[in-house]
């Protein structure tokens, strides 16, 4: 597959979106206060099913480097790849910072396929695929990441009538969480659906994990039997 070809699992769209906020990405109380919410516990469960210290790691989607940062400081050796120059940029300037060793590239994770197949020990990809016009070809492309007897992890948003009204209606609109237009509830995504896309890719599902909010605490937390919004997936390679 040539460059030209990867490139069109790209929606310029929603690059654009990231863009417009990159600046603010770092900002744990702007737009981007849920991730930075989420980002401990999404990185402590990574870190708890796979023992990322001195394991090689591609971040896929990997934004403004919030995951990417804080698995390097867990141990791992991270390669975080984007499309999105802007927020590439700002991950960049607070590596100067953090001063963790992190290979930040412009790129597709089609294209890292291409150059770097079966080179890690796990691939993340996270809050990503609800954003890129072809989801499956995605998966295809970590699936052909890790090595086999790796690990692959997914996180995206459930689609049913629950999900639309927390993570569009109550998280845009009502709480105002997030700007609007951030999420398309067409672009969702059912676990059977991711299920079936990363037994395709050849790979097996190992584990589903939910993540609920609490909007009187104002905290999220790991909830393994509710899946209806938000949720992750550990998928593996076989050997």
């Amino acid at each position: 597959m040539n460059t030209g070809e990867n490139r069109t699992n790209v929606d310029s769209g929603e690059i654009a979106k990231f863009e417009a906020l990159a600046s603010r990405w770092w900002d744990p109380e702007s737009e981007f206060k849920p991730l930075h919410d989420i980002n401990p516990l999404r990185a402590n469960w990574i870190d708890q099913q796979a023992g990322v210290a001195g394991k090689k790691v591609a971040d896929v989607g990997c934004g403004g480097g919030l995951l990417s940062e804080a698995l390097s400081q867990r141990g791992a050796r991270i390669t975080g790849i984007d499309m999105g120059e802007a927020p590439l940029a700002v991950a960049r300037l607070h590596q100067l910072e953090s001063g963790l060793d992190i290979d930040y590239r412009q790129m597709t994770a089609e294209e890292l396929a291409d150059q770097e197949a079966g080179s890690y020990d796990l691939v993340t990809c996270m809050e990503m695929l609800e954003h890129v016009p072809d989801p499956a070809a995605i998966i295809q492309a970590c699936a052909r990441l890790v090595k086999p007897g790796g690990q692959v992890f997914f996180s995206t948003l459930n689609r049913n009538p629950k999900s639309y009204l927390f993570a569009i209606i109550g998280a845009e609109y009502v709480m105002r969480m997030l700007p609007r237009g951030t999420h398309e509830y067409n672009k969702f995504i059912k676990p059977s659906e991711l299920g079936e896309w990363i037994r395709e890719a050849g790979m097996e599902v190992a584990e589903l994990m939910g993540m609920t909010y609490n909007p009187l605490s104002k905290r999220y937390k790991l909830t393994a039997h509710d899946v209806q919004v938000n949720y992750l997936v550990r998928a593996t390679k076989p050997e």
